[in-house]
């Protein structure tokens, strides 16, 4: 398979890849409606034994929006990364003088935003 064509199968598997990215979104989206329709027809003070447990009932669902936030966006900033290296390493060759033994930075491509601690 040759150079390009490694290429253009990257770039379609990372447009599926947004598309089913998209697709959850979708039905995240479409989960919250719902969970609002219910949370406001059906929970009120009485719910709760006081004001303390009704805040950290809610800091706890805020807790997990953050975090599906915060992990959709290291996976989009790692695809972004991805597909700048994907679309600049022509230009890399370039300025190499086309020797093509650099690599390109390819070895980031699996790298989804997360570190090691």
């Amino acid at each position: 398979m040759s150079r390009p064509e490694s290429f253009n199968r990257m770039m379609t598997a990372a447009a599926k890849f947004q598309l089913n990215i998209a697709i959850i979104l979708e039905a995240k989206a479409i989960e919250a409606v719902k969970s609002r329709h219910w949370i406001c027809n059906r929970l009120n003070l009485s719910a709760y034994e006081d004001h303390a447990q009704q805040v950290k009932e809610t800091m706890d669902v805020h807790d997990q929006l953050i975090e599906l936030i915060d992990g959709l966006t290291k996976m989009e900033s790692a695809l972004a990364k991805n597909l700048t290296i994907i679309l600049n390493q022509k230009e890399e060759e370039d300025m190499l003088g086309g020797s093509g033994s650099g690599g390109g930075g390819m070895g980031d491509l699996f790298n989804l935003g997360g570190s090691l601690k």
